[in-house]
C-alpha cells in the first residue's frame, strides 16, 4: 500500500516540475506572397490585372488640403503616418485576337519595391514574347520603365508601342527638357531612353485622342497629369471598362476630395478638372474602372456621395466566369 502511494505522488511531482519541451511548427513560414495577377472576364475579352509593387510616398507631395483635414482623411482609411503606400498596376487585354498590355510597369528605375510586370505576367500564364500591342497612358517611368531591360533592349521584341502624340512631343522633346526644372530633367530621359529601343525598329506609333487604337479600345483625352494622358475605354458585349491611368494617385484622399492634386501633376488645374468630370462620369454610367496606382488590382467602381465627393468601391474577388471564347 505504501509502495503504492509512494508511486502516486512521485507521479505528480514529476507532472508539477517537469519542464515540457518547446513547440514547433509542422512546416516552417514560407515568407512570400500570392503571385500579383488577378482576371476576369469583360464581355468577350479577358482582363488580367498585373502588380508591378507599391512604393511609399510622402504625404507632402498631395496640394491644396491642410494639414489637419489630410490626416484626418489617411487616418480614416488606416494608412499614411507619414508615408502612404501606392500600388502600381498594369493591365493585360486579350482580345482573342491581341495581347495588348496597358502601360508596362516601372522595370529597374525604381529598385526592389517595383518592377514585378513581367514575373506576375508570367505567373499568369503570359510572357512577354506574347504581347503585340503596348498602350501606355503616360510616359513617365513607372509607366514605362518596364519597356527595356537593364542593358536598354526591348521587353516586348514583338510588339508596337503606342502613346498619344501630345505625350511623345512633351517627354521626347529634347527642347522641353532642356526648358524643364533640373530636377524633372531625369524623367525626360527616361522617356527618351524607353522609347529610342522601339524608334529603332519602327514600332513606336503614335495616336490622335479620341482614336480606336484596337478593335473594342478607344483612346480618351485625360490630360492634366501629363500634356498628352491617356484614358482607355475598353467594351465588349455591352460591358466597360475604363483603365484610367493617373487618375487618383491617393484614394483614401483624392475620391473625397478631387480638389487634392499631387507634386507629379504637370498641370495641378487641368488634373483636378479632369479627375472631377471623370469622377462625375463614371459615378453616374456605373463603368467599371481600372486605376494605376489603386490598390491592387485596382478594379472597381466609384460611388457618387453628394456634394463632390465620392467613394471607392473595389470588386470583390470572383472565380473567372465561364464564358465562349472568341
Amino acid at each position: 500500500m505504501f509502495r503504492s502511494l509512494f508511486f502516486v505522488v512521485a507521479a505528480l511531482v514529476a507532472q508539477v516540475f517537469t519542464i515540457p519541451a518547446p513547440l514547433e511548427a509542422q512546416a516552417p513560414q514560407v515568407g512570400t506572397q500570392a503571385p500579383g495577377y488577378y482576371r476576369m472576364q469583360l464581355g468577350r475579352l479577358e482582363i488580367t490585372a498585373l502588380y508591378d509593387g507599391a512604393i511609399q510616398i510622402d504625404t507632402k507631395l498631395l496640394h491644396h488640403i491642410e494639414t489637419t483635414d489630410l490626416d484626418t482623411l489617411l487616418s480614416r482609411m488606416f494608412v499614411g503616418k507619414p508615408k502612404m503606400q501606392t500600388a502600381v498596376n498594369a493591365y493585360l487585354v486579350n482580345t482573342g485576337k491581341h495581347l495588348v498590355l496597358i502601360d508596362a510597369g516601372a522595370g529597374t528605375l525604381f529598385g526592389r519595391n517595383l518592377g514585378f510586370i513581367r514575373k506576375n505576367m508570367e505567373a499568369s500564364g503570359y510572357t512577354p514574347e506574347q504581347v503585340d500591342v503596348v498602350l501606355l497612358t503616360h510616359m513617365h517611368g513607372d509607366h514605362l520603365g518596364g519597356l527595356i531591360d537593364k542593358g536598354g533592349k526591348p521587353v516586348f521584341p514583338k510588339a508596337i508601342i503606342r502613346a498619344a502624340q501630345a505625350e511623345g512631343d512633351y517627354w521626347l522633346s529634347k527642347e522641353v527638357a532642356a526648358a524643364a526644372p533640373k530636377g524633372r530633367q531625369h524623367a525626360f530621359a527616361i522617356a527618351r531612353e524607353g522609347a529610342a529601343a522601339y524608334q529603332a525598329k519602327n514600332k513606336w506609333q503614335p495616336f490622335a485622342e479620341g482614336t480606336e487604337v484596337l478593335p473594342s479600345i478607344k483612346a480618351m483625352k485625360a490630360i492634366g497629369h501629363t500634356p498628352g494622358h491617356t484614358a482607355f475605354a475598353v467594351e465588349s458585349e455591352g460591358q466597360k471598362l475604363l483603365i484610367w491611368g493617373d487618375i487618383i494617385h491617393a484614394h483614401a484622399v483624392q475620391f473625397i476630395r478631387p480638389e487634392v492634386s499631387i507634386e507629379f501633376d504637370v498641370d495641378q488645374q487641368q488634373a483636378v478638372t479632369t479627375r472631377k468630370a471623370l469622377l462625375a462620369e463614371v459615378a453616374s454610367s456605373g463603368a467599371l474602372v481600372a486605376g494605376m496606382h489603386l490598390p491592387f488590382p485596382g478594379l472597381g467602381h466609384v460611388r457618387a456621395d453628394g456634394e463632390g465627393k465620392y467613394g471607392w468601391v473595389p470588386i470583390e474577388y470572383a472565380p473567372l466566369a465561364a464564358t465562349a471564347k472568341p
